[in-house]
């Protein structure tokens, strides 16, 4: 055989499997999987128009209530309202997202995985 040629197996790692890498990675998902699971229990919540209109998300990001203020029932102005109510659920939403990337951010060391 011509020196150089290959010889099998694996040659200074090139190729290799790393298995200290592939546990790294087992215990990653691992985390991530249960970090998941605990931000779908919690909930987040944010107000709009000076606390007129409340609205909290779960970690899946569902509308799971909206309070509203009676003072912000104006029939004259149905529009404000319905602004409030957008712009509260569209908090809440944000705070979820925000709080599902800090907890991502802390499993994969600020590695950006496109989750």
């Amino acid at each position: 055989m011509a020196k150089g040629g290959f010889r099998g197996g694996s040659y200074g790692g090139g190729g290799g499997v790393n298995m200290n890498m592939i546990k790294q990675a087992q215990k990653m998902q691992a985390e991530m999987m249960k970090m998941q699971a605990e931000m779908e229990e919690k909930t987040h919540t944010a107000k709009a128009g000076g606390g007129m209109v409340t609205a909290t998300v779960n970690g899946k990001y569902e509308l799971v209530s909206i309070e509203i203020d009676p003072e912000a029932v104006d029939p004259e102005d149905v529009e404000m309202l319905q602004d409030m109510v957008v712009a509260a659920v569209n908090e809440a939403v944000r705070t979820a997202q925000n709080a599902a990337n800090e907890s991502m951010s802390k499993i994969t060391g600020g590695l950006n995985l496109g989750f």
